[in-house]
């Protein structure tokens, strides 16, 4: 890949557009990072950024349409689509708050700017002029070799910044690039830092992760590079825990996880994420029993402690709900051919069992692969007939005397959990005579002032 050129045309029209108006203000511009890695791994980029040797001052006077609020960093941005970052070429110094650099300098040299960036294949630099690529620390040889590399010390890239840690992650598993031994070693090393990341950060590049390409690989980089013991203690404890074979030929519970990450449809945060957990409350229960590996009650504490990961981590409080709900019921499938109708018909009518579904076709294509049970209850669901009225409702239950007020909808849940045991569909007749049944148990419980 010496000599390379990135594709000018393919770029946004606004991109190009930038580096019209930077050159007719007397500045140089180069697209980098992002933009030129992915065009050259033949991907579609999805970060637009230009690197300049104007100031920001003269970047504004350029382009009097920027937002300039993050000018003393040498950083104006250009609303889409797509949004474009401007960035004077700078040298940084001193990252006391492991984020933002201390004091920055102004400069005309790429191979300077190029050492303030974390891996050596996103300090390539695509002229915006001609699409020759200017390659200061040997990118393209990296790139080629589909490796990442920290640029200089890697240890003091990840001592500055150690959200790296987690974009080490990310490059890795979208644009399937190996990770360099030595970089490996200092990312390990450094990963108890990461802890410092602000949790919705981590959590934002997690979710990121685990929704897309290579999530399955990035799931297990995540565990190896020392990361998920740093902040998902739950997750790294799958990692050997050995599993029935007869039902889990794949190998280990971190094994069979990745793989169901990597069924789930990318870009579902709720499946990700219940990927990720589902099994969390298999190490704290495994039994090497009389007949086999066991985990009982795994997937009731798997639950709980999903829910306690996403607090932890300030997940969106409908992402919380929906991940707990699947990993509580991920074996409930094991008994969908005997489930009673109702039982049944009320469980496919679930506002969430599109996903339910969805997750199960993935955990069992991520262990024994039969999908017996999963085709059955998709033909089911196709087969669901238009939602019938209610059998019952609170009028039924006052006209049997009972006063209104909470005692309404006890009796009302009562029966819905007896409609369900039935092995057959009910009708408004049976209804009532169980409804009016649990209405006389309730008055001979409470005693004569009830009747």
């Amino acid at each position: 890949m010496p000599c390379a050129r990135i594709d000018l045309a393919a770029l946004p029209p606004l991109l190009r557009s930038v580096g019209d108006r930077i050159r007719a203000a007397g500045g140089r511009a180069w697209t980098c990072g992002g933009t030129v890695r992915d065009q050259l791994l033949g991907q579609a980029p999805r970060d637009y950024d230009v690197a300049t040797d104007l100031r920001p001052e003269q970047i504004a006077a350029a382009l009097p349409e920027v937002d300039r609020r993050d000018e003393r960093f040498g950083v104006c941005r250009l609303a889409g689509p797509p949004e474009v970052s401007i960035t004077t070429l700078r040298r940084e110094a001193g990252y006391h708050d492991q984020r933002r650099p201390d004091r920055i300098e102004f400069v005309h040299d790429l191979a300077v700017d190029a050492q303030r960036r974390d891996f050596t294949v996103n300090a390539l630099y695509g002229d915006l002029a001609t699409g020759e690529v200017v390659d200061p620390v040997a990118g393209l040889t990296d790139l080629r070799r589909r490796t990442l590399v920290a640029i200089g010390d890697p240890a003091e890239r990840f001592r500055e910044d150690p959200l790296r840690l987690l974009r080490l992650l990310r490059f890795h598993a979208r644009c399937g690039l190996a990770v360099d031994a030595a970089t490996a070693v200092a990312a390990r090393a450094a990963a108890p830092e990461v802890r410092g990341v602000a949790v919705e950060r981590v959590y934002d590049e997690l979710t990121g992760l685990f929704t897309g390409p290579g999530r399955g690989s990035g799931l297990r980089a995540f565990v190896d590079l020392g990361l998920a013991a740093a902040l998902l203690p739950e997750v790294a404890a799958m990692d050997g825990v050995p599993q029935p074979p007869e039902y889990h030929p794949e190998g280990c519970v971190l094994t069979h996880v990745a793989l169901v990450l990597d069924h789930v449809p990318a870009g579902d945060p709720v499946l990700a994420w219940s990927a990720v957990l589902h099994d969390i409350g298999k190490p704290p229960t495994f039994v090497r029993a009389a007949d086999r590996i066991r985990f009982d009650g795994h997937d009731v504490l798997s639950a709980k402690m999903a829910d306690a990961v996403l607090l932890r981590l300030r997940a969106p409080n409908d992402v919380r709900a929906a991940v707990v709900d699947i990993c509580a019921d991920h074996i409930r499938f094991a008994t969908v051919r005997d489930m009673r109708p109702r039982r049944l018909e009320r469980w496919l009518r679930s506002p969430r069992f599109a996903k339910h579904l969805a997750f199960h076709r993935a955990d069992c294509l991520g262990s024994h692969g039969k999908l017996d049970r999963y085709e059955f209850a998709a033909a089911a669901l196709a087969a669901l007939p238009p939602e019938r009225p209610r059998l019952v409702d609170g009028k039924d239950v006052l006209a049997l005397g009972v006063a209104s007020g909470p005692a309404v909808g006890a009796l009302l849940a009562a029966l819905e959990a007896q409609l369900d045991e039935l092995p057959v569909a009910p009708d408004r007749a049976t209804a009532l005579v169980l409804l009016r049944d649990l209405a006389t148990a309730r008055r001979q419980d409470l005693g004569p002032e009830a009747r």
